[in-house]
């Protein structure tokens, strides 16, 4: 009997261990998924069918030439910026739908290409984008509008950007629920590298058109141990800082008249890192101020054959900047001004004319020995006015304040493109 005790307090003692460790697994790991708030009205709205460009080349020289200007209206002397020149361009495209007359006309403008134009173009691009097993570029737009009565949105913005950008419409209160629902979807759409967008929900906005992008991708060869090694990185004040550099023998060689530089592929090729090292004497400022689209252009389409070592700085560096008076600067000032905005087609308010209060924009990246992860989001912001305002190998190290991209190879343009000036920043 005392065996058969023994026995039956055996069996209970397991079971109390299986429900113990099944209670801290769920605890841990069954949390339940989140689920966004607002109302959805992608349901009531059917994407229309639209045309691909089969050829995307001309529109190449635009998008390449925007990336160039707001790169250099974003320049910090002695600061590392970030920027994703191409999730902006998309916040951008689906806000200029409900543009129109001059604050239309400069939008296309600063875009470098009608809206007609632009709207094909980007969504094409986005049609065009393949994921492999070692690399990924998406992107992802959403609207959301206040559910209060005081603004009305146009459906035929609405269907517009459904139509061209895939965007999902939220209709939401416009409070803490709805500040958590933004930032969710946006960390869900960086794939968490970028936990959020908004610090909190402006009190006079209506609405936010936001885009999210996400880049991962492995190196064609990824980095030994070996490969690794303890070095320094120089300021340009002289200040010397510890980094840990990534040695390889590369052989696609850039050069222009004040810079010479490199590209190092990811798996597949469809994308690279690019980077540019000023020759000495030449600033990132100074160098910066040269630069225009063609420059660029005609700078990653010569590229050398020839051996190059070549010295990577492992690095990790995030990157938040408000750039309404960066775009104002560059052309389309109407459309950031309270009286002067025309943005007729994206919908009513009873408490003024609409006009972009602010372009929120946040970047990551992550580069290291097995490859590149990096994320962007964009958030414009609508209210309305009642708001206010040789033979030896040549050898580049990027071991000094250096340019850098990511680039479509394809398409030939960036999609991220920074300042390295300090590692530690």
């Amino acid at each position: 009997m005392k065996t058969k005790n023994n026995y039956m307090k055996s069996i209970a003692l397991i079971v109390i261990c299986i429900l113990v460790i099944t209670s801290v697994f769920c605890f841990y790991g069954c949390k339940p998924e989140y689920t966004i708030q607002a109302t959805n009205l992608m349901e009531g709205i059917t994407p229309n069918s639209v045309s691909l460009l089969e050829d995307l080349s001309m529109g190449r020289p635009a998008i390449t030439d925007f990336a160039v200007k707001l790169f250099k209206a974003s320049n910090e002397e002695g600061k590392n910026i970030l920027i994703s020149p191409l999730s902006v361009l998309c916040a951008l495209a689906m806000t200029a739908n409900g543009a129109a007359g001059e604050t239309l006309t400069q939008m296309e403008s600063v875009f470098g290409m009608s809206m007609e134009e632009i709207n094909h173009y980007l969504y094409s691009y986005m049609k065009s984008l393949t994921e492999g097993d070692k690399y990924k570029l998406s992107l992802a737009n959403s609207i959301w509008f206040t559910e209060d009565e005081r603004f009305t949105v146009k459906r035929e913005l609405l269907q517009k950007n459904a139509d061209y950008y895939g965007a999902d419409v939220y209709k939401a209160p416009f409070d803490e629920t709805t500040l958590k629902d933004i930032n969710h979807w946006v960390n869900d759409k960086t794939d968490g590298m970028i936990p959020k967008i908004l610090d909190y929900i402006q009190p006079k906005a209506v609405m936010y058109l936001i885009n999210a992008l996400a880049f991962e991708a492995e190196w064609v060869k990824v980095y030994e141990k070996h490969q690794v090694k303890d070095g320094k990185f120089t300021k340009e004040d002289g200040t010397k800082q510890d980094v840990e550099f990534m040695y390889s023998l590369e052989s696609c060689y850039l050069e222009d008249e004040k810079a010479s530089g490199f590209i190092k592929y990811y798996a597949g090729q469809k994308y690279a890192f690019a980077a540019i090292l000023p020759s000495e004497g030449i600033s990132i400022s100074e160098y910066i101020a040269s630069l225009d689209g063609n420059s660029l252009k005609t700078l990653l389409t010569n590229v050398q054959n020839m051996s190059l070592k070549v010295a990577i700085p492992k690095f990790e560096t995030e990157y938040a900047v408000e750039i309404s008076k960066t775009l104002s600067d560059l052309g389309m000032s109407d459309a950031f001004s309270p009286e002067e905005a025309n943005f007729k087609n994206l919908g009513t308010s009873t408490e003024g004319n609409l006009y972009i209060s602010n372009v929120f924009h946040k970047t990551y990246i992550s580069v290291g020995e097995k490859g590149t992860k990096a994320g962007a989001a964009t958030a414009v912001v609508m209210e309305p006015t009642s708001g206010g305002p040789d033979f030896e190998p040549k050898q580049i190290y990027l071991d000094r304040p250096f340019v850098y991209m990511l680039i479509d190879c394809e398409n030939n343009i960036p999609f991220f493109i920074g300042t390295m000036m300090d590692i530690n920043q």
